[in-house]
């Protein structure tokens, strides 16, 4: 078995968080993956944290209201409102911070989520380009834990899809 690619980089000049993902599973289980209720709450949360989708509707002009639920109980509200839609290809959103009734929390800032899946032997790249309106922007995402949360997040969904 080979080693999948795992690639977390920052380009500071255009305010863009490059990730770049493999994961050795088709692209339809790993489409499903980032687009479906049932698989987004198996893994859309580092651990120990869970996630807990309340409402969603995929569809272009549509979102997917979330809770990242502590252990405590203590829930954190997230939005992505979906902009594009190309099915087992390409996928856009707005991702913003919310509080529990889902308004748009503006002391967070909103980025714009573009996520390119590919397939080539079995194997899915998910490369995923974060924009950011500032680099102010992208440092009080690192500060609030984004890449090592991410990190271990797309780390539980590549043993999620080995279980498949």
């Amino acid at each position: 078995m080979k080693d999948l690619l795992f690639d977390f980089t920052v380009d500071k000049a255009n305010n863009v968080v490059h990730i770049t993902r493999e994961f050795a599973a088709p692209c339809a289980l790993v489409w499903a993956a980032f687009t479906t209720q049932e698989f987004l709450d198996q893994w859309w949360a580092p651990q120990p944290l869970l996630s807990k989708t309340i409402s969603m509707d995929f569809s272009v002009g549509g979102q997917r209201f979330y809770a990242m639920v502590q252990p405590d109980g203590q829930e954190h509200f997230g939005i992505q409102q979906f902009t594009s839609i190309t099915p087992m290809t390409n996928l856009t959103w707005l991702s913003s911070f919310a509080d529990k009734d889902g308004n748009i929390n503006s002391d967070f800032p909103t980025s714009v989520w573009d996520l390119t899946f590919t397939e080539e032997n079995g194997t899915t790249r998910v490369a995923i380009a974060i924009q950011h309106k500032t680099l102010a922007d992208i440092e009080m995402h690192i500060r609030m834990g984004f890449k090592d949360g991410f990190t271990m997040t797309l780390d539980h969904l590549d043993q999620l899809l080995s279980a498949h």
